[in-house]
């Protein structure tokens, strides 16, 4: 298979949108709402398409076009051990539905166009594909990105067709290793097909590996040695998380890791200048002929930069490659769409493009396709008909009510409409809103925010969140607990003649004590080296209850919060222990989060809201 700069291919689109152009008049109707005029297909004196420039000012000059979801390797990174449910044949793009879709997107300013999959190279027409490109009036650069099985047999007829940029696929130079990941044999054929590029004069010769702890790091110097007598580029992958693919960040090795255990051995390794919207860092040894460089989505992203968009080989747009949100593009021409009315589509979901993808943590809980086809079912899928209108799977894309489907689409305007028999009302949102490594939501194309968990992975299994890459700042935290005692019981703890002795002196110790165990009471807690912690008590003779407050501050990467409702609980319960030989009627209430700060997002409760009240609030 291809790396993870290759497209490989999407799921079946399950939500088809019908009807997606309902009447000309309509269209006519609604047009002038639209931001962007219809001429703009003929009138190339704009410096750039707003079509395909998002809110942020990024141009998407770049598009990678899935040619078929079948491969003849099956890596583990790529493709869940199972296998894949293809679509069927009829529900992906024909020829003349890339050719008509690339056409487009070249006249509206792509320079770079990337044929990937699956396989690119087991399409019988791809030659035919690239020949027919190369005619395209303003396409640059012709790419692939394969797996190398094929490449050495089919080159010289690449060639011939017009094909300027080769990625190959490789992971491992041991021949056995290389059959593990990929689960097939092949080695010797990709070694091949990396040697005849080199011999045709391609430079550089791009070669993608995904870099897997335990796997393959072991080999970082041996792909760099490989650039000293080859023009080659070889490119370290961060493993990323996809469906199927068993994403553990145990797994992902770095980019810094994987820089500093090659200037170990090379010291003088050096960065070389690179295009704006290069997605790799690169570097190169002096006197070596090739280069390296490094694909850091994970841990470093380049979203700022990126100009890209996907189509997927069952004809989705995708705007990022993380996100879960598309665009069918396939419907829309089968519906006899016009290129204006594809346009707007394309337009509105650029337009929505966010400012970048979620953190590494956020994207291994995100419902996403798996890499052979960037993701499993969607069960939340949205698409855009042709009024620009967001659509979700039980919508009808038409709706009556003309002057509610009319957006702004590049200012922000996208309305969602429900299937229901009101009248829908028009959303708005931001664009500008971001996940973060520890995000409790996730927010879609239309900015609906799914609640998700920070201790669960993908599966639901729990796991513990990396707070590695977070900086040490000072936290504090501040927890309180209510123990409403009998009269006889409040009277003795006030007076300090309970036969255990001192409860108070002893519920302190206790709370302070259980603060430093907390990470081994509570299983998925971090631990820390606390700086302080305080237990205090206030008694209420009113209503014979007291009231414990914990306090506890640290220097760390996480929040001490629960050390302190640890301690106000522990301390708490033993209240309830030196008291019980008096009265089992004592009661431990109101254990709550008092405050907050030193992280990223500060809290302080209220203290005059009722109960019911601080709990929404605390949302």
């Amino acid at each position: 298979m291809g790396k993870y700069d290759k497209d490989l291919v999407l799921m079946p689109q399950h939500i088809a949108i019908q009807h997606m152009v309902s009447s000309v008049s309509l269209c006519k109707v609604v047009s002038h709402c639209l931001c962007f005029p219809q001429e703009r297909l003929k009138d190339h004196s704009l410096p750039f398409s707003a079509f395909l420039t998002d809110n942020f000012g990024r141009r998407h000059s770049y598009l990678r076009i899935s040619l078929t979801e079948k491969c003849n390797l099956r890596c583990q990174y790529c493709m869940p051990e199972e296998g894949v449910k293809l679509t069927p044949r009829g529900q992906l793009l024909s020829t003349s539905e890339i050719l008509t879709l690339a056409r487009l997107f070249v006249q509206e300013g792509v320079d770079k166009i990337r044929l990937t999959g699956g396989e690119p190279l087991i399409r019988p027409d791809v030659l035919d594909i690239i020949a027919e490109l190369r005619k395209l009036e303003g396409l640059k650069t012709i790419a692939v990105t394969t797996n190398g099985i094929n490449l050495a047999r089919l080159l010289p007829k690449l060639k011939d067709a017009g094909l300027d940029l080769i990625n190959i696929s490789l992971d491992s130079l041991v021949p056995a290793k290389f059959e593990f990941i990929v689960r097939r044999k092949g080695f010797h054929k990709v070694m091949e097909g990396i040697d005849k590029a080199v011999e045709m004069g391609y430079n550089p010769v791009k070669v993608n590996c995904v870099v897997m702890r335990g796997l393959n790091e072991d080999e970082l110097l041996d792909f760099v040695a490989l650039t000293e007598k080859k023009p080659l580029e070889v490119r370290f992958i961060e493993y990323m998380p996809f469906d199927g693919n068993k994403w553990n960040f145990k797994k992902m090795v770095s980019y810094q890791e994987m820089l500093d255990r090659i200037r170990q051995h090379w010291s003088n390794v050096e960065r070389l200048q690179t295009g704006q919207t290069d997605t790799a860092k690169i570097f190169q040894v002096p006197g070596f002929k090739g280069q390296v460089g490094f694909i850091t989505s994970m841990s470093d992203h380049f979203c700022g930069s990126c100009n890209r968009l996907r189509i997927t080989a069952d004809g989705s747009l995708k705007v990022c490659l993380f996100g879960n949100s598309e665009v069918s593009l396939r419907d829309v021409l089968r519906s006899g769409a016009s290129d204006e009315e594809l346009l707007q589509i394309i337009g509105a979901a650029v337009g929505r493009k966010k400012k970048q993808h979620a953190g590494m943590f956020s994207i291994s809980q995100m419902k996403n396709r798996p890499m052979i086809l960037i993701g499993g079912l969607l069960e939340d899928r949205r698409v855009l008909n042709s009024e620009g209108v967001l659509c979700l799977p039980l919508c009808s894309p038409v709706t009556k009510v003309v002057h509610v489907c009319c957006p702004n689409v590049l200012s922000g305007d996208i309305h969602l409409h429900h299937n229901s028999t009101e009248d829908p009302k028009p959303r708005k949102s931001t664009s500008d809103q971001t996940d973060s490594n520890a995000n409790t939501s996730t927010t879609f194309l239309d900015d609906t925010t799914v609640t998700q968990l920070t201790h669960t992975d993908a599966q639901g299994r729990a796991t513990m969140v990396d707070v590695g890459g977070k900086v040490p700042t000072r936290r504090k935290a501040s927890a309180s607990a209510t123990v409403l005692l009998g009269s006889k019981a409040f009277s003795l703890l006030q007076e300090n003649q309970l036969v255990k002795g001192d409860a108070l002196a002893v519920a302190q110790l206790a709370g302070i004590m259980a603060s430093k165990q907390t990470s081994a009471l509570i299983p998925l807690c971090h631990p820390l080296p606390l700086d302080h912690v305080s237990v205090t008590f206030e008694l209420d003779e009113l209503q014979n209850k007291a009231i414990i407050t914990a306090t506890c501050r640290t220097t760390g990467r996480t929040g001490v919060e629960m050390e302190a409702l640890t301690a106000a609980s522990v301390a708490a319960l033993t209240i309830y222990d030196m008291c019980k030989a008096v009265s089992h009627d004592i009661i431990i209430t109101d254990i709550k989060l008092i405050s907050k700060t030193g992280g990223k997002r500060d809290f302080h409760r209220h203290p005059h809201l009722s109960t019911d009240n601080k709990s929404n609030a605390a949302k």
